[in-house]
């Protein structure tokens, strides 16, 4: 197993998973707030889960995105 090779994939993946991410929330935030279903002053649950299935692998994370 090259490591570094290795490494390099996972930061690249990562990388696109956190901004995709983002601009995913963003657009639905934008929405909601637009089409009145909030306000912009909420505190909103968040989870993520992460899947290497070839592993058996998932990761769940959990937390909340404030708004003001």
């Amino acid at each position: 197993m090259n490591e570094e090779k290795m490494n390099m994939e996972m930061r690249k993946f990562l990388k696109q998973f956190g901004v995709t991410s983002q601009q995913k929330i963003e657009h639905a935030l934008f929405k909601a707030i637009e089409e009145g279903r909030l306000q912009g002053n909420e505190t909103l649950t968040v989870k993520a889960t992460l899947e290497l299935p070839e592993l058996g692998v998932t990761h769940v994370v959990e937390g909340s995105i404030g708004l003001q």
